[in-house]
């Protein structure tokens, strides 16, 4: 009886299954392609929006008289020039301070007059604007827009900004001939974010080509300008459906939308696993077939209950004692030879199982949070380290050979410790060397803004505290707090023992935090990537994981005046993460 109902079962799931697969297959994909089309010519569509209104600033600026007379009109004194210098600087001035996303606005005709963004700016005398691939092709085709791939402008001296350049060619009213050309260099960060503000899965993305199929945007460029990875750019270039679907052991969909307006095709890339992975029709048919196969289960184990019964009790007893983890006395003994039997001794191997499963995922989770604690310990600051570099280039060039060797061994001191030390603890006097060596960079590079001092107690030196502690919230104080406060500032680093715990302040007189932003302070998705890459959260969350809950930081901030960061730790602890 028991072996007929099982076979039932085994029936009614793989049933199931195949309803499930046969039915989800086509639906989650022809969902799936029709939901990122649209999402692709969505992106597709705000770009387009994004350069029609450039177009409307460039015909505003072309359609100016003043600027025609600024760079065509041979005859103007110095007093009428300077005038009409000053009314289209003001003109820029207006548009660049009404759109953040412009880098450089000018205008340059072949007579050698110019005007680049507040008038300060020049020229690139190392360029010939003749030779750049905008310029040739605004030149080719009058009174047309001309979008540009993305590229660094060096056209404009000292100033080597990743853009994408829309101009135009500018008539001379008075030769009518092609005699100079407006030009906008646009925030590449702007494309970015269209980009990026999408309903993409995890491991979905966007990407943009040209007319020529060069990359304009990947989130992924760099791996693809070193060769780590490739897209299949010709089969996008060639596909004339719309869609297509790669052939490999990780398919992946391709959708695909071309722009009439730019040339730019924006292409949309998802993992078809993870299509069928999110797919809510999936659960709905598997829920549906769920409760069916659990009705039909509980009709027949209706009828057989009075059969089995005394049995069953037992192994309802047992299974009782698993669900309050009890899984020690869980097993069953008394074992009759039947049919319940084989089920009790399935079910005395599977408490069996399930007690290793516990002790090995209890181990693999503790690994685990040691693993993320490393990876955490790890991380170095990309933007500080470049700073810190470019500073360097910028004392040697100056010759300041005191200052070179300074910020070069204080650096030195910082990468050593940070990199090379894998000790998951140090010592505080290990913790305020490095955090000495950080600040005495930072001081050098922000010199005029920032004063610190470091105090602790002596006899807390050879206390222990997690390595990377006190630098986040340093680094946080200094880049938020006093780096916008627009006077100099005073960082103080204090530590003192109180009984049996050390309490660590980082207190700084900078610009304070809002409500709104001190709310928000310990949220998990706000880690500052630009900065340490670590965060107040992660350190919140590090302290407590190795030291308990009642241990961490304590924040206290007020706009305008300042922010202090209480760190709390015990002394010499006896458990706890090791």
């Amino acid at each position: 009886m028991l072996v007929s109902f099982s076979i039932l079962v085994i029936i009614a799931l793989s049933i199931f299954m195949l309803i499930s697969l046969s039915y989800t297959k086509d639906t989650v994909l022809d969902n799936s392609i029709e939901y990122t089309t649209k999402l692709v010519e969505q992106v597709n569509y705000q770009i387009e929006s994004y350069v029609d209104y450039m177009e409307n600033i460039t015909a505003l600026v072309t359609n100016y008289d003043n600027v025609n007379d600024y760079l065509f009109q041979t005859d103007l004194d110095a007093e009428e020039f300077n005038n009409l210098r000053a009314e289209i600087l003001t003109h820029f001035n207006l548009i660049v301070k009404a759109r953040e996303d412009i880098y450089n606005i000018a205008i340059v005709s072949d007579n050698n007059r110019y005007l680049i963004n507040d008038g300060l700016d020049k020229l690139n005398t190392n360029v010939n604007v003749d030779n750049l691939d905008w310029y040739k092709e605004a030149i080719s085709n009058p009174g047309q827009p001309i979008l540009s791939s993305s590229h660094v402008q060096n056209l404009v001296e000292d100033d080597y900004k990743w853009v994408i350049t829309l101009c135009i060619n500018m008539r001379n009213p008075y030769t009518n001939e092609a005699s100079g050309i407006f030009f906008i260099d646009l925030n590449y960060d702007a494309i970015i974010d269209l980009c990026e503000a999408n309903s993409m899965s995890e491991k979905g993305y966007i990407f943009i080509l040209d007319k020529k199929g060069d990359i304009i945007y990947h989130p992924q460029q760099q791996l693809l300008y070193s060769g780590l990875k490739e897209e299949r750019i010709k089969e996008v270039l060639e596909n004339e459906t719309g869609y297509f679907i790669t052939n490999e052991e990780n398919s992946k969909l391709y959708t695909i939308s071309v722009s009439d307006k730019t040339g730019w095709t924006t292409v949309g890339v998802e993992e078809v696993s993870e299509l069928m992975k999110n797919s809510s029709e999936t659960k709905i048919i598997y829920f549906i077939v769920t409760i069916i196969l659990l009705i039909a289960v509980v009709i027949i184990t209706a009828v057989v209950s009075y059969e089995i019964s005394s049995p069953i009790k037992i192994l309802k007893d047992s299974m009782e004692l698993v669900q309050k983890g009890q899984l020690e006395i869980a097993n069953i003994d008394d074992i009759p030879d039947n049919e319940i039997g084989s089920l009790s001794k399935s079910f005395n191997i599977m408490v069996y199982e399930i007690r290793n499963l516990m002790d090995r995922i209890v181990y693999e989770q503790k690994e685990k949070r040691k693993s993320e604690l490393r990876a955490l310990q790890s991380q170095i600051n990309p933007h500080f380290l470049y700073n810190t570099l470019d500073s360097i280039i910028w004392m040697a060039e100056a010759k300041k050979t005191e200052e070179v060797v300074i910020m070069t061994s204080a650096l030195s001191k910082l990468l050593r410790q940070g990199i090379s030390n894998e000790n998951e603890e140090l010592t505080i006097l290990q913790e305020v060397s490095y955090i000495n060596s950080y600040l005495t960079i930072q001081q050098m590079r922000y010199n005029d803004i920032l004063e610190y001092v470091i105090d602790f107690d002596k006899d807390l030196y050879s206390e222990k505290i997690l390595k990377l502690t006190i630098q986040p919230i340093v680094e946080n104080a200094i880049y938020h707090g006093i780096k916008y406060k627009g006077s100099k500032c005073l960082l103080q680093v204090i530590g003192r023992s109180v009984g049996e715990t050390i309490v660590i302040k980082v207190i700084d007189n900078g610009v304070g935090m809002s409500k709104d932003r001190f709310d928000k302070i310990f949220d998990s998705h706000k880690v500052n990537y630009k900065a340490s890459g670590i965060g107040v959260y992660n350190v919140q969350r590090r302290l407590q994981l190795h030291y308990g809950n009642k241990y961490g930081l304590d924040i206290k901030s007020r706009p305008n005046e300042g922010t202090t960061v209480t760190i709390t730790i015990p002394k010499k602890r006896d458990n706890g993460l090791k």
